[in-house]
C-alpha cells in the first residue's frame, strides 16, 4: 500500500528555467534588492518593529483580499497546522533580526550581508534537497562570498560600534533566512503557494505589534509622505506580491535554480542606497559587492540541462 505524503517529503523533479521565468525572477530580486533600501526610509518615522507590523499587516490584508476574490482556499489541514506554525515561527525571528539590525547598520551594508543567504541555501541543500550537493565551483562560490562578506565588516565608518552590532544582527538573520528557504521547499507540494507566504505574515503581525510597544519607545514618531511611499512599497510590491511570485516560482523550479539571481540584489540594493540615503560606498564595499556577486553566479552556474532557446511557449 502506498504510503501519504508526508510534509517533510522530498519535492518532485524542478522544472529547466525558462525564457520568461529568468526575466520575472530577474524583476523581483531588483524589487528585492531595492527593499532594503525601502525599509530603512520607512524607519526613519516609525519603530522598528512598528514599522515590521505595518507592513506585514498590510501585505496579509492584501493577499487574503486577493485569495477571496480569486476563489483560492484558504484552509490547512490538521496534519500540516505544525509545519506552517514552525514556519511561522522561523518568518518572525527571522524579520525581527532583520529590522533590529537595520536600525543600527545602513542599506548598502545590509543588503550584502543577506546575500550571504544563497550560500546558507547551497550548504543546507546538500543535506536535506535531494540532488543538491556540494561541488568544487560551489565550494568557490561559497568562499568567494564569505570573502566578501569579510570586507563588508573591514569597512569602518562614523559609529561602526553599533554598526558593528548590527551588522551580526543582520547576518544572523540570514542565516535563518537560509533555513527557512530550505523548509519552504522541503514542504511546498502540501501547500498553495500563497499559503505560506500569507500564514507566517498574519502570524507576526500581532507579535511585532507586540514588540513595538514594548521596545520601539515612540511607535510613530514622523509619519512623511516619503515614509508612506517606502511602506506602500514593501507591503503592496515586495511583501504581497513579490513573496507570492518568488514561492511560486519556488516551488516550480526549485531553490538552486532561482537563487543564481540573486546576484541581482546586492548590486540594486547597494546602488540604491547610495543614490537615495547618501550611504558611503568605499572600496571595501565594492569588492565584497563584487566578490559576493561573482560568488553566486560561480556557485550557481550550471550547464546542465540546457534550456531551447526562447522557451516562450511557458510562463510562470
Amino acid at each position: 500500500m502506498k504510503s501519504e505524503p508526508t510534509p517533510f517529503n522530498p519535492h518532485p523533479e524542478n522544472r529547466p528555467m525558462t525564457l520568461m521565468a529568468g526575466l520575472g525572477t530577474a524583476l523581483l530580486c531588483l524589487f528585492f534588492g531595492a527593499n532594503t533600501v525601502a525599509i530603512k526610509i520607512s524607519l526613519s518615522g516609525l519603530g522598528v518593529f512598528t514599522a515590521a507590523g505595518i507592513r506585514f499587516a498590510m501585505a496579509s490584508g492584501v493577499i487574503c483580499i486577493w485569495a477571496l476574490a480569486t476563489g483560492r482556499s484558504l484552509k490547512i489541514s490538521r496534519e500540516n497546522r505544525p509545519v506552517l506554525l514552525l514556519l511561522s515561527f522561523i518568518f518572525t525571528i527571522q524579520l525581527s533580526l532583520f529590522y533590529l539590525g537595520l536600525s543600527h547598520s545602513n542599506a548598502s551594508r545590509a543588503t550584502l550581508l543577506v546575500n550571504l543567504q544563497p550560500f546558507v541555501v547551497l550548504f543546507l541543500a546538500h543535506f536535506f534537497i535531494p540532488g543538491d550537493s556540494i561541488t568544487f565551483r560551489k565550494t568557490l562560490g561559497i568562499s568567494m562570498g564569505f570573502v566578501g562578506v569579510a570586507f563588508v565588516f573591514m569597512e569602518k565608518t562614523a559609529g561602526s560600534g553599533h554598526q558593528a552590532a548590527g551588522d551580526m544582527i543582520i547576518l544572523t538573520a540570514t542565516l535563518v533566512w537560509g533555513v527557512n528557504a530550505v523548509v519552504v521547499k522541503r514542504v511546498i507540494r502540501n501547500f498553495r503557494p500563497f499559503q505560506v507566504v500569507f500564514y507566517p505574515m498574519l502570524f507576526s503581525v500581532p507579535i511585532f505589534f507586540l514588540e513595538g510597544y514594548l521596545w520601539d519607545g515612540k511607535m510613530v514618531h514622523d509619519l512623511t509622505a516619503r515614509v508612506l511611499s517606502a511602506l506602500l512599497y514593501q507591503g503592496l510590491i515586495t511583501a504581497s506580491f513579490g513573496f507570492v511570485a518568488w514561492t511560486a516560482l519556488l516551488k516550480r523550479y526549485g531553490a538552486v535554480s532561482l537563487h543564481s539571481f540573486i546576484f541581482i540584489m546586492p548590486v540594486s540594493g547597494v546602488l540604491l542606497g547610495g543614490i537615495l540615503l547618501n550611504e558611503p560606498i568605499g572600496i571595501k564595499i565594492i569588492t565584497a559587492l563584487v566578490l559576493i556577486a561573482s560568488g553566486i553566479l560561480t556557485a550557481h552556474y550550471r550547464e546542465e540541462p540546457k534550456v531551447p532557446p526562447l522557451p516562450l511557449g511557458k510562463n510562470i
